[in-house]
């Protein structure tokens, strides 16, 4: 995550940097941030294409991955000015999709000398939401907005700078172009893929047309490429009408490859990819009864850089989530600060690493200390799996895939046997950072067993190899039995991973 924890904007202006790593191309964006103002200063696009990359088997062959790699050193080049914490990566569809997507992030995040994250569709959708609505005029009222993205397209309705509903679908204009076989086009195959589209969208069409919306806007580059054809053919004079998706229509059915498309307005570089976007479109149309279409500039890669300046200006998402969360679940959210609380002062002095993550520990910590007890909302029996299966599976907006996959797991061996396995499936550079959090937490959450605040229970810690010295004041352990013993039994448990846990009684 962006580290704007430091940022002095008093000063002088910071650079900061995101990166999109999407299924059809990869977007670098660039700005300047001084006293609360964003100003973007560069922007790089390359078409990778990494969803035609994707086999039958859910493989990245090694063409399309090779082309990622290639566009990241690339891109790197110019990331060498900007300061260490500034930048974020996200990779979306494709790269969720792909079975072998981690050996390949493993090969970029070395190239970046940055972690990516692998955002879902519906947290897409938000941050995409926040780069309209950060750069498109406010009319009033709802809005919907659409993306048409390589492999997935995404449907957020928002209120100013709220996102309201969002919803992401397994459509893209790459992953569409399987309607036209070695780029033959025939009027069949372009109606299946626009009844294809359709179909898609019926399965949200209902709810957000009762959610309703006043004003429609698109982002993504198949929309802009649609908008460029209707102005300058003087199909339409502003954004993008039913109208003027019916007179491309009429053009295209004259072709018989897409090759040989000519059309005024339409680049070169995208006529392998034109005709399926233009078919989701005109399907999405159709399907939600639209009339006309503005375009904006902003997409995910703006999105990503106002969510963190609205961090820093109390508008975290996250916080929001765990709010929500907290009044869902019926949270004891005096007992989570107490825990909370504990685990940061047990971890305090251990906190001594120099290394950027994607994720702060910190951070981490308390996110999984507000909701270890999520999961009694289900049953007290085995608590820790209920709350870890919740985390996982949920949409948590403002969570990546791998925030939600290191607080679930943190979750689920917070209390009760803990295997060496346990972290096995996480990332190899988070293992052995999030046994050591698991065993501060464990800590934290039985010291406050009684549910009442101890103060005297609050020990100096100390990590040595696989030894945890705790030190408490005297006698204070003698006061709380129930404590004492479960300090022991967590001796056992820890017996199991080839840990030692000593204290004074």
């Amino acid at each position: 995550m962006l580290d704007f924890n430091t940022l002095d904007t008093t000063q002088s202006p910071i650079e900061l940097a995101a990166l999109d790593l999407g299924s059809n191309s990869f977007h670098m964006i660039i700005a300047r941030y001084w006293q609360g103002d964003l100003q973007i200063i560069g922007k790089l696009q390359e078409k990778v294409q990494l969803a035609e990359g994707l086999d039958k088997n859910g493989q990245i062959h090694s063409a399309a991955a090779i082309r990622g790699l290639d566009c990241l050193s690339r891109f790197a080049q110019r990331l060498q000015t900007i300061p260490q914490g500034h930048l974020r990566v996200v990779g979306t569809n494709t790269l969720r999709r792909a079975k072998n997507a981690d050996d390949w992030i493993e090969q970029a995040e070395a190239l970046l000398k940055h972690p990516i994250e692998i955002i879902s569709g519906r947290e897409e959708a938000r941050l995409i939401y926040l780069g309209v609505a950060h750069t498109s005029a406010d009319e009033g009222g709802k809005r919907l907005v659409i993306d048409i993205g390589g492999g997935s397209t995404e449907f957020i309705i928002g209120e100013k700078f709220e996102p309201l509903a969002t919803e992401s679908l397994h459509m893209g204009c790459v992953g569409h172009q399987k309607f036209f076989p070695r780029g033959v086009l025939k009027p069949s195959q372009i109606d299946k893929a626009i009844l294809a589209a359709r179909r898609e969208v019926l399965s949200i069409a209902q709810p957000f047309q009762k959610l309703g919306w006043s004003s429609c806007i698109g982002s993504s580059g198949t929309i802009r490429s649609i908008e460029q054809i209707l102005l300058q053919n003087q199909w339409s004079d502003a954004g993008i009408t039913l109208e003027g998706l019916h007179q491309i229509y009429e053009q295209i059915q004259k072709f018989h490859h897409i090759d040989e498309l000519e059309i005024k307005g339409l680049k070169a570089d995208r006529k392998n990819i034109f005709i399926p976007g233009f078919c989701i479109l005109l399907g999405i149309f159709q399907q939600l009864n639209l009339r006309h279409l503005a375009y904006s500039e902003g997409a995910l890669r703006e999105g990503l850089l106002y969510d963190h300046i609205g961090g820093q200006s109390h508008e975290d998402v996250r916080d929001r989530t765990i709010r929500l969360l907290n009044n869902r679940y019926v949270i004891d959210v005096a007992q989570a600060e107490r825990v909370h609380n504990t685990a940061l002062h047990l971890f305090s002095p251990l906190d001594n690493s120099p290394r950027q993550a994607q994720i702060k520990a910190r951070d981490l910590l308390r996110h999984a200390a507000e909701l270890h007890e999520i999961g009694q909302a289900i049953s007290h029996s085995q608590f820790h799996k209920h709350g870890a299966y919740l985390l996982q599976h949920a949409d948590l907006p403002g969570f990546s895939n791998l925030e939600k996959t290191l607080i679930a797991a943190l979750v689920r061996n917070h209390r009760r046997s803990l295997s060496a396995k346990a972290f096995q499936h996480l990332p190899k550079a988070w293992r052995q950072e999030c046994l050591l959090l698991c065993l501060i937490l464990r800590l934290a959450a039985l010291l406050n067993y009684s549910r009442v605040d101890t103060p005297n229970l609050l020990p100096q810690i100390s990590v040595q190899n696989s030894k945890i010295s705790l030190s408490f004041a005297k006698n204070s352990l003698q006061q709380h039995p129930l404590i004492l013993a479960g300090l022991q039994q967590e001796q056992v448990y820890l017996q199991d991973i080839d840990w030692t846990l000593v204290f004074n009684e």
